[in-house]
């Protein structure tokens, strides 16, 4: 007799809810409970009207994702996907801004919650952060109280929202503020204030949204009497690593920005230390680690104690930033981008006055230069604004990128190494089959190449073409370059010595006289 999986069991009729669907966890998080766990229930997935899209409109978008091929191919896919529940509601409104019937379901119905929604935007003013982040969780963590049949509520985190600790345990911290002051305060203060005030506020958090992710934890924490709770705490989330495509990835936010810029030669410094551990935990191995996590706390007593996992990369397989961009520099060279800014190139500099000088040469002057070109030919320009855009992301990579972390991540090794040989199998994760970096950054580029750029493999003879025209181009440029500045050179070195000639030939004619006398 087969083995049956302990976690896919213990799915089979439960009603989840998941906020964030409509995100790149979101979306993988649906596909592989309704592919692993095909006995679950219903999926209840709260979705906001967006740009001009209703709820159901914007599932149908979600189901229509490449993500989703798979069980669309499947002779009972479509069945599967009929499991989804459509729940219009607003996170940051009173009670999700639920209607009656939609709030009855789920108080009725609900087993489990995965919160995945936050605006994930480093950027974002702080009020937005705080009502979404904060203020969104305490909304749903009020109406959880009053689900009947719940038994685990995993809140998402960052294990980046203690920015002042280099070594993190797997453990409660304290906020620098009480979240509720937090929440009651951006409520009436005024924009202009707020600004000036942030500052002040985030002290050592690098953003609002580590600050707002570190202000929540705290809040979810003040519920652990009333709900059956977990935090978990992924590092930097990427691209796919088997399934349910290899590769796949939706945005550019953090590597992804980074690979797609540089690729297209539009990135040519960042500021990194290279010996650093990149610590980044593909899609499906931090969402098999959260089915993972919510099924060990829905099948354990209820505990006053809030447990907390980190979702990080194993630490006897890991790739430093180094590393890891050399490999995707060899792999993107070999599959390159069919349209391109310049040849791509470049380096990381671990000296940020190094980093400065090689932005203003390599970034901000030809973004002008190209802007200027663009104007006399009539057409808009763009790239000066493009280089602010991509720099501000950069800024926010590096403070990543340029400091030692270290996540402790036992609670998550104890519980793989518990689970069944099966279960090791369907909800794998890099703590139980390690990592070959080079075939996963090389599915990346393509991944990337595929679904960022839309840039499908047919192209890629033409790509290469291009490349090599670009490098000619920019072997060119280099050696025009070089002349230039070896003729300025020369000049100005010529001059400074015509002018020394006359007082140098002046006071040897002095001294000849004054001898002969």
């Amino acid at each position: 007799m087969a083995q049956k999986s302990t976690i896919s069991e213990f799915y089979s009729s439960r009603h989840i809810l998941v906020t964030g669907a409509t995100g790149f966890m979101g979306k993988v998080l649906i596909e592989k409970l309704l592919r692993s766990c095909p006995k679950l229930s219903t999926i209840y997935l709260l979705v906001r009207p967006k740009k001009g899209k209703q709820p159901n409109e914007r599932l149908e978008d979600i189901i229509n994702c490449p993500v989703f091929d798979k069980l669309h191919d499947q002779p009972h896919g479509e069945k599967l996907l009929n499991k989804l529940y459509c729940i219009a509601g607003d996170i940051t409104q009173h009670n999700l801004n639920l209607s009656n019937d939609d709030e009855k379901t789920l108080q009725d119905n609900v087993d489990v919650v995965f919160h995945m929604a936050a605006n994930v935007r480093f950027d974002q003013p702080l009020k937005s952060a705080v009502l979404l982040n904060t203020g969104g969780t305490k909304n749903l963590l009020d109406l959880a109280c009053s689900f009947k049949k719940l038994t685990a509520f995993v809140h998402v985190s960052t294990s980046y929202c203690h920015c002042n600790e280099v070594k993190l345990e797997e453990k409660l911290y304290k906020a620098p503020h009480d979240p509720r002051k937090i929440l009651d305060l951006v409520s009436w203060m005024e924009e202009d204030a707020l600004k000036s005030l942030t500052p002040k506020l985030l002290k050592a958090s690098p953003n609002t949204y580590a600050y707002t992710k570190c202000l929540t934890e705290q809040l979810v924490s003040e519920y652990s009497v009333k709900l059956p709770l977990v935090i978990t705490r992924p590092s930097i989330v990427t691209a796919a690593w088997k399934e349910p495509i290899p590769g796949w990835v939706d945005n550019l936010n953090g590597p992804t920005g980074l690979l797609v810029g540089a690729g297209k030669g539009v990135i040519r410094s960042m500021h990194c230390d290279p010996r650093l551990e990149a610590n980044i935990v593909p899609v499906d191995s931090a969402i098999n680690s959260l089915i993972t996590i919510g099924w060990k706390v829905g099948a354990s007593p209820k505990s006053d104690d809030v447990k907390v996992y980190h979702i990080t990369s194993n630490n006897d397989n890991t790739i430093s930033w180094g590393e890891a961009l050399e490999v995707g520099r060899k792999h993107f060279y070999d599959n390159p981008f069919s349209v391109c800014l310049w040849y791509p190139g470049g380096s990381i500099k671990s000296s940020y006055v190094a980093h400065v000088i090689a932005v203003f040469f390599l970034h901000t002057i030809p973004a002008y230069l190209v802007d200027f070109l663009m104007v006399l030919t009539g057409n808009k320009p763009f790239l000066v604004r493009t280089q602010q855009r991509i720099q501000n992301g950069l800024e926010v990579l590096q403070y990543y990128t340029t400091r030692p972390w270290y996540f402790h991540n036992e609670n998550l090794r104890n519980l793989c190494e518990k689970m069944s040989k099966i279960d090791k199998e369907i909800f794998f994760t890099d703590l139980t089959k390690k990592i070959d970096y080079n075939q996963y950054i090389l599915t990346y580029v393509l991944g990337a190449r595929k679904y960022c750029v839309h840039e499908e493999p047919e192209t890629l003879p033409h790509a290469r073409k291009v490349l090599r025209r670009l490098f000619y181009l920019d072997f060119f440029k280099n050696v025009v370059l070089g002349i230039l500045i070896l003729w300025i050179f020369s000049y100005y070195a010529s001059t400074f010595l015509s002018r020394m000639e006359g007082p140098f030939i002046f006071s040897n004619a002095t001294l000849k006289h004054v001898s002969f006398n």
